[in-house]
């Protein structure tokens, strides 16, 4: 009998845990799922934070250019309204300046063109060829015998680059020929009117190579006095 009821305890317990086993099997298989869902559930929760928060950064770049293209417009647009009104300066100078040469001219009695010469630049050049102080050193000849003479020195472009760049241009090859003429044949400082007048009276069509070529230029004129010379001026000088 003893036999017996050890024999059913250790059953017992055994049945018991079997029981405990398959419960935990039971309970495992049944919770497994869930805790699936949930981790699938927290890996979209996290991915769509990480998506949530690439775009924003996306967005934010994307202001950021935006802008930085509205800043750096702005700026050109100042900057190109800074251009315009130097270049309207530079051309209301050099109206003055011719302006003011043809009064000049027109208030002195008798003087006439006796001659004239033009040099031509390379392009965006400033310097004298051997071929222009050729022609300048002919030209001069002229201004041993010449009565109380003045030098209309014309510098000019042509029309490629922006307004405000071709009227300092063509004032540096103005100057070179000045430099030139003052520098070997001593003509003073007074003698000189100069005129830097751009791309805006061209002597030929700017459309082709060749008219551009003939735009980049000095014209020189003398004029001299047919009349009476200069009080206390020496003919020639």
């Amino acid at each position: 009998m003893k036999l017996f009821r050890a024999g059913f305890a250790v059953v017992a317990v055994v049945a018991l845990g079997l029981s405990g086993c398959a419960t935990k099997t039971y309970v495992r298989n049944q919770t497994a799922p869930i805790i699936d869902q949930e981790n699938q559930l927290n890996d979209k929760t996290a991915a769509n934070s990480r998506a949530i928060r690439d775009t924003d950064d996306r967005a934010q770049a994307g202001i950021g250019k935006v802008q930085g293209a509205a800043d750096a417009a702005s700026q050109s647009a100042v900057g190109a309204q800074k251009a315009a009104g130097d270049a309207q300066a530079s051309a209301t100078d050099a109206v003055h300046r011719a302006d003011s040469l043809g009064q000049v001219v027109a208030g002195l009695d008798n003087y006439q063109p006796v001659g004239n010469v033009a040099v031509t630049f390379g392009f965006d050049k400033a310097v004298l060829t051997a071929e222009d102080k050729a022609q300048l050193d002919a030209f001069a000849g002229q201004l041993g015998t010449a009565k109380s003479y003045i030098l209309e020195v014309t510098g000019g472009t042509d029309s490629t680059g922006n307004a405000e760049y071709n009227y300092a241009l063509s004032q540096r090859r103005a100057d070179a020929v000045v430099q030139y003429l003052a520098d070997k044949y001593q003509v003073p400082a007074r003698r000189f009117y100069l005129i830097g007048i751009g791309q805006d009276k061209e002597v030929a069509d700017n459309k082709t190579r060749e008219g551009r070529a003939k735009n980049r230029r000095v014209e020189i004129r003398l004029l001299t006095n047919m009349g009476k010379p200069e009080a206390g001026t020496a003919a020639g000088q």
